[in-house]
């Protein structure tokens, strides 16, 4: 049996158990992954596939952990868990990457800040407001993304 997985290659739980094999020879195969999981084989198989509709959550962490990839829990939120779809997605970039968009990030808060008092001093939401306070709103989520994203990062390098 081959060491490379080829249906599921795209998935984000197999490529993040593939990557963990690096460090734990036993997650190259599923089977191996699956005992550390405390799964049957086919359920992991059907999480990597894609084939379960809706993978536990505690299941997520414990591969998460095992895995070291935070990203999983990210990825589960964002794009599986129907409370979670609002949530910024983590991109798993190097540091520098992360720090160079979190300081373009810091720049915008001065402005934000004054948006905002402008806004606000008043009262009032006039309707002549709200575009601007759109524009906060996207400063803010600007933001939001960029401290996940470099939250993912530290638990995983820690």
């Amino acid at each position: 049996m081959g060491r490379r997985p080829t249906k599921a290659a795209d998935n984000p739980f197999c490529k993040a158990r593939v990557a963990a094999a690096q460090y734990n020879e036993r997650l190259f195969s599923k089977e191996g992954a699956a005992e550390l999981l405390g799964v049957s084989v086919s359920t992991l198989s059907d999480y990597e596939l894609g084939l379960t509709k809706s993978i536990p959550p505690d299941m997520v962490v414990k591969m998460a952990s095992l895995y070291n990839a935070p990203e999983l829990e990210n990825h589960y939120c964002t794009e599986m868990c129907p409370l979670g779809c609002e949530m910024p997605k983590v991109d798993v970039e190097d540091l520098d990457r992360i720090s160079i968009k979190a300081l373009s990030s810091f720049r915008k808060i001065s402005e934000t800040r004054e948006l905002l008092l402008d806004i606000t001093e008043d009262g009032i939401i006039a309707e002549d407001e709200r575009s601007t306070l759109q524009k906060i709103l996207e400063n803010l989520e600007e933001l939001e993304g960029v401290t996940q994203n470099l939250k993912c990062w530290v638990r995983k390098n820690l």
